[in-house]
């Protein structure tokens, strides 16, 4: 399992790493080329492309990861289904312009919707042949056509808005990249459709799907109210701010969470009756992701101005929001790998009614700060949610799935939590600095990664990190 491991996170670190770099450089021209409210246009209709694409999915993509008895013929089956799915809400997604013009008073809703749909057919078709990749563990394949798929985005986005196509720019680009990434999945896999298709199939994977589809479903709603409701309640420059502090602060979870969490599924679920095993790596996880995650929470909220600044001086509102948010940043990123552990023991009911709490939860936080009418409450009263939706996914983790206790996961948390403490000690002592943005955000990162590496140091976390991995390369090793 290491070196299943090892491979898996080996090419999906290439595979995020240029994606964020790509990405990260990306936003950098947009933010100078595009004004807020026009990204606030583009975060609005992606809470409608994300939830096709949700509808798209239909938890086919993990049920075809986690089903092994699948024969090639019944996923041509699933695959034509896909197809015919993918096809009636692009056609659904081409009406809905008029509807969100209304919505939100603007007619630019429209003519995007007409792009849009396009975009939402080439990611529904793209579900299966990714998804038989992953099956077949083929993490290089995956990881190098998303690259090539960021790479267009990039590309076509910024040229585009250079030449003034303002957020058609951003919505071209998506679906350029979209169409990219189908094309390659599809010959790559040799998917097969057919005019005709069985159920038989379909009803195969249907207690994992529906599950998982579920969670999906709910789960969406919790993580797009926010967006949704700031940009018809407060404004669409408000939530340009809002989405670029968001943006900014899952960038963590882009670079080192989803290295491990994009893998975990796929390799784990061949353990599906081993939940000591899993519970194992999953508590070693937390471990690993708190170390990092914890003390970096602390660099964000203290850096938060400079951070912002990476992207225009025009880009300065949205430092209250990222202050506020960097402090979820270790939740989310502990969070993060809560689904593929759920999905690997195959307990997609458990992880149902975690998505149900979460939503309930992430809801009422952002219900609340709507309420109060500035996105900095919108943010606080989400990161209290993101909380409590930590500790409920941890018990039902913990408790229900390992048959083991709270007490257990805490314990690997104690030594992060000292790490991010020193990190606030350094910081509240640090003087004011009133040095460029890109000097100031250089020392209070050195400082950082000192503070960190003598952390590790003092906690001993540094000698049993390298202990664990010696002992994982000789268990592998063993016959």
């Amino acid at each position: 399992m290491f070196e299943q491991f090892k491979k898996g996170i080996f090419y999906t670190s290439i595979g995020k790493y240029a994606v964020v770099v790509i990405q990260f450089i990306v936003q950098i021209f947009l933010g100078r080329l595009l004004i807020s409210e026009e990204l606030g246009i583009v975060a609005t209709v992606n809470i409608f492309l994300v939830f096709f694409q949700l509808l798209a999915d239909f938890g086919l993509g993990p049920a075809i990861i986690q089903n092994k008895t699948l024969k090639r013929t019944e996923i041509h089956s699933i695959f034509t289904f896909s197809i015919y799915l993918a096809l009636l809400l692009s056609v659904i997604f081409l009406f809905l312009g008029r509807p969100l013009a209304a919505f939100y008073n603007n007619d630019a809703f429209v003519s995007i919707s007409v792009i849009l749909a396009i975009c939402v057919f080439f990611y529904g078709a793209l579900v299966v042949p990714q998804s038989l990749l992953l099956r077949e563990q083929d993490f290089k394949t995956v990881n190098l056509v998303t690259i090539i798929g960021s790479l267009i985005f990039g590309v076509v986005s910024v040229v585009l808005a250079f030449l003034g196509f303002s957020y058609y720019s951003l919505i071209i680009g998506n679906t350029a990249r979209a169409a990219t990434i189908f094309i390659i999945f599809y010959f790559k896999t040799q998917s097969a459709f057919t005019v005709k298709f069985e159920w038989a199939p379909l009803k195969k994977i249907y207690a994992f799907s529906k599950n998982q589809f579920l969670f999906n479903f709910i789960n969406y709603f919790s993580r797009n109210l926010d967006n949704l409701l700031i940009g018809r309640v407060i404004s669409q420059s408000a939530l340009g701010y809002y989405d670029r502090a968001y943006q900014i602060s899952l960038y963590p979870n882009q670079i080192l969470t989803s290295l491990v969490t994009s893998v975990i599924h796929p390799i784990m679920s061949e353990y599906e009756k081993e939940t000591e095993r899993i519970k194992a790596v999953y508590l070693k996880l937390a471990n690993i992701l708190a170390i990092v995650g914890m003390p970096l929470s602390v660099l964000i909220f203290f850096a938060a101005n400079d951070i912002v600044l990476v992207f225009g001086q025009n880009w300065a509102p949205s430092a209250p929001t990222l202050q506020i948010l960097g402090l979820s940043v270790w939740i989310q990123m502990l969070l993060s790998s809560t689904g593929g552990v759920f999905q690997s023991g195959n307990r997609t009911d458990l992880l149902l009614l975690s998505g149900i709490l979460s939503t309930t939860l992430n809801v009422a936080g952002i219900i609340t700060g709507i309420l109060f009418g500035r996105i900095e409450y919108v943010a606080a009263f989400l990161v209290f949610a993101f909380f409590c939706n930590f500790i409920q996914a941890n018990y039902l983790l913990m408790v229900k799935l390992f048959q083991s206790s709270m007490l257990e996961y805490g314990a690997v948390l104690v030594k992060p939590v000292l790490m991010a403490i020193m990190q606030v000690i350094v910081y509240l002592l640090l003087p004011p600095l009133n040095y460029f943005w890109l000097v100031n955000l250089l020392i209070k990162g050195s400082l950082f990664l000192i503070v960190w590496l003598v952390g590790l140091l003092i906690t001993g976390e540094f000698k049993r990190l390298k202990a664990e991995l010696i002992s994982a390369k000789s268990l592998e090793k063993m016959p």
